[in-house]
């Protein structure tokens, strides 16, 4: 067990539009013994997610944060996925450093002071999720 979750195959889609930040958090997520798939892209998050569903969609791009939103719930749609999978989208405007704020459909907003808040709203979720799928 690393950091409350066990290394039982816990799947992350983590979509970040710059590579060697995406490339970060993804090497981070693995130490935590989650298996990540990371996208670019919309499209490439799609095709992801249909291949390996996710757990959880961690995303984080450049832009209007209703226009991320729109575009992580039309990823969990066009990929098939169910309504209860959590999204969690990191965001530089919409909420002060620090903090989270959950806005319904499974789907939060947080700016992270650390890594290791990240990592506790990630877990909270994920044992959540465990006990109702």
């Amino acid at each position: 067990m690393k950091n409350g979750i066990e290394d039982s195959g816990r799947r992350i889609l983590l979509l970040h539009d710059l590579q060697e930040t995406r490339e970060a958090i993804e090497s981070l997520l693995k130490r935590d013994g989650y298996r990540v798939y990371g996208a670019s892209d919309e499209s490439g998050a799609i095709d992801r997610a249909r291949c390996h569903p996710p757990d959880l969609i961690l995303i984080s791009l450049g832009g209007a944060p209703q226009r991320v939103l729109s575009g992580a719930q039309r990823i969990r749609s066009e990929a098939g996925l169910d309504l209860r999978t959590p999204i969690v989208v990191l965001s530089i405007s919409t909420v002060p450093e620090g903090s989270e704020l959950h806005i319904g459909e499974e789907v939060y907003v947080t700016l992270p002071d650390n890594f290791n808040q990240l990592r506790a709203l990630l877990t909270r979720l994920m044992k959540a999720g465990s006990k109702t799928g």
